[in-house]
């Protein structure tokens, strides 16, 4: 592959049911160079109303975020062409994504790219191999707002991938809504998440690996209230029984009396440790490591590789 020009940047931009993330990166090397991280906790998938539509509050969030992402492509001089817009579960399933695709095109002057499960299982696995030192085949575990993903791979080939429509944001909406918080909220997620994975779990297991992943907003909660304790940043069933018992002792939402967890992280933390519980328990996983990177990683690489190609 040719050294692309280092002069010229481009941007990776992914819609997430939870978050909204874009980065910008130059080629040296042959290999994306980071140079600026944007993100910003839209939370999509809380406008999902019953009717599958989303609603326009969480649509104006969206577009609003959108506007910072288009006045920081201009900052950075970046040429349309050297961007790339995916969105992932949200505006698979709403009913109005026709809408929200129309009102955000005169805003970022890109049209978005609509990915399936499976690329985006894809696209999350080359994003974590790209950023993630290690070999031997692993599982990786991408929790988000309104989808989950896993992965089974060996260097850069994927052996396995599927995407269960489960994620935080849907988590908070059907069992984390009334604090304080319950028991019995952690065991109906619980044994949600095992309904979900039953038609995967047979063939995850009787594949293998060696290590275990996990990806994006949940697992970074976690990893990062263990790190500001300086604990160890792998997490184990331990830590998580420790994380529910905080999480049930907590009188409302802000879960203010969790010593590391920012405002930001609060609102879908007891549905990740619910989701990782169930996972650890389901697919017997005894540690889980935080990837390098994700999607927005993958999303990189595709586009510094499509520019190369040019």
């Amino acid at each position: 592959m040719p050294e692309l020009n280092t002069s010229k940047p481009y941007a990776a931009i992914t819609l997430g049911s939870n978050s909204f993330n874009m980065l910008v990166a130059n080629t040296v090397g042959n290999k994306p160079t980071v140079l600026a991280k944007y993100k910003r906790k839209v939370r999509l998938a809380e406008g999902i109303g019953d009717d599958d539509m989303l609603s326009e509050d969480v649509i104006l969030r969206g577009l609003d975020c959108l506007g910072m992402f288009a006045s920081m492509l201009k900052q950075h001089h970046i040429a349309a062409e050297n961007v790339a817009v995916f969105a992932t579960a949200t505006l698979r399933v709403i009913s109005n994504a026709d809408e929200f695709h129309r009102r955000a095109l005169p805003i970022l002057q890109h049209e978005i790219e609509v990915i399936s499960g499976l690329r985006e299982a894809e696209l999350i696995y080359q994003g974590m191999v790209a950023t993630t030192q290690g070999d031997g085949r692993r599982l990786v575990i991408d929790i988000g707002g309104a989808s989950t993903e896993f992965i089974i791979g060996d260097g850069s080939k994927v052996l396995f991938k599927t995407s269960v429509p489960m994620g935080c944001v849907l988590f908070n909406q059907r069992f984390f809504n009334q604090y304080p918080l319950q028991n019995i909220d952690f065991e109906q997620a619980i044994e949600y998440v095992n309904v979900m994975l039953s038609e995967h779990r047979e063939q995850l297991l009787s594949l293998g690996w060696q290590a275990v992943l996990g990806a994006s907003g949940a697992v970074q909660s976690v990893v990062s209230v263990l790190q500001h304790r300086q604990c160890s940043a792998i997490i184990t069933q331990e830590s998580l029984l420790a994380f529910r018992a905080e999480i049930l002792a907590q009188s409302d939402a802000s879960l203010a009396g969790i010593s590391g967890l920012d405002a930001e992280q609060a609102p879908t933390f007891a549905a990740g440790v619910a989701m990782l519980m169930a996972l650890f328990e389901n697919l017997s996983i005894s540690s889980l490591h935080l990837a390098g990177g994700a999607l927005r990683e993958g999303v990189l690489q595709l586009l510094a590789d499509r520019i190369a190609a040019k």
